[in-house]
């Protein structure tokens, strides 16, 4: 009987043994394990807020369709237009060097400020958001829904409406840029970094390319139905509320009035980045995004553009003025 005592305690002692040479080992092979996670940081919602809407297309510059007619010759650094129905380069220009992109940059605002909407729909102005010479003319205190600054936004490019948006963001200004970057990465683009929210120039590297555009572009068009009112809309009248005074507003630049079919979207200038035009056609079927930045004449060069890319896919241009 002691003999199996004596056994069962020498038993107990070796698996105890065991169990410890087993945890140490297993503590010091961790220590130097580095777990490797299959997406990186930018795709994984703990570290990117923005990929909670993630959605990724990739526009592919190789596929390329030759115009039947002579290229037109163009004033613009960089210039792309892509039809998105056949999925289709119709002309390029240095589509991936990367440029100042002034007022463009509002549609990535608009992209963060709908995907971020507050609960009580209220944004307050700021004295801080009051910059600019391109404004909607809000003023300190005055307090408007989303949809009023979208069309401020979009229409007369109000920095003013860039700024408020940003102020009323959950962690304030610094996060509503971050959060554009943030959702540049998600859409897996690398050329393209925002400073601010308006597009001014004079704090910070702040630049894109027309290839990145159209990808912005693309994105905010198919997933906001508002957006797609917003920028095809010529003109709109705030009414005066207890919060806010009147605004009449007017987009004098794309061509919603001059070049049928086409349906907005986004103008832009700074010294800095010269001429800049992202302008929307939908037409005969086809849906079709042009790119223009750094342009002399960008009214003229995206008419010029958006003709030879129908011949190119065998559509007759509308007549326009």
């Amino acid at each position: 009987m002691k003999k199996i005592i004596l056994l069962f305690l020498f038993f107990v002692i070796l698996c105890i043994a065991g169990l410890l040479s087993y945890s140490i080992y297993y503590k010091n092979t961790q220590e130097n394990v580095k777990v490797v996670y299959p997406i990186p940081d930018f795709l994984s919602i703990s570290k990117n807020n923005q990929v909670s809407t993630l959605s990724i297309w990739i526009p592919i510059l190789t596929n390329f369709i030759q115009g039947k007619s002579e290229e037109p010759q163009v004033s613009a650094k960089s210039a792309i237009v892509y039809d998105i129905t056949i999925d289709k380069v119709l002309y390029k220009k240095n589509a991936k060097e990367k440029l100042p992109m002034a007022s463009l940059t509002k549609i990535m605002t608009a992209i963060i400020a709908l995907e971020n909407k507050k609960i009580d729909d209220k944004y307050l102005v700021t004295k801080d958001n009051l910059v600019g010479e391109n404004s909607m003319g809000l003023s300190e205190g005055e307090v408007l829904s989303l949809k009023e600054l979208l069309y401020g936004l979009i229409l007369v490019s109000g920095n003013d409406a860039a700024e408020t948006f940003a102020t009323n963001f959950k962690g304030g200004r610094t996060a509503f840029i971050k959060a554009m970057n943030d959702k540049a990465k998600t859409l897996s683009l690398s050329d393209t970094n925002f400073t601010n929210p308006s597009g001014l120039e004079g704090d910070g590297n702040q630049y894109t390319t027309a290839y990145d555009l159209i990808v912005i572009t693309e994105y905010a068009l198919a997933k906001f139905p508002l957006f797609r009112q917003v920028v095809s809309t010529f003109s709109y009248t705030i009414e005066q509320t207890n919060t806010h005074k009147a605004f009449l507003l007017e987009n004098e630049t794309n061509l919603l009035t001059s070049y049928p079919g086409v349906k907005g979207v986004k103008d832009g200038y700074t010294p800095e980045a010269g001429l800049c035009l992202i302008t929307y056609l939908d037409y005969e079927e086809h849906k079709i995004i042009g790119v223009i930045l750094g342009s002399n004449n960008r009214r003229q060069e995206m008419k010029d553009l958006l003709d030879y890319s129908l011949k190119s896919i065998d559509i007759i241009p509308p007549k326009h003025d």
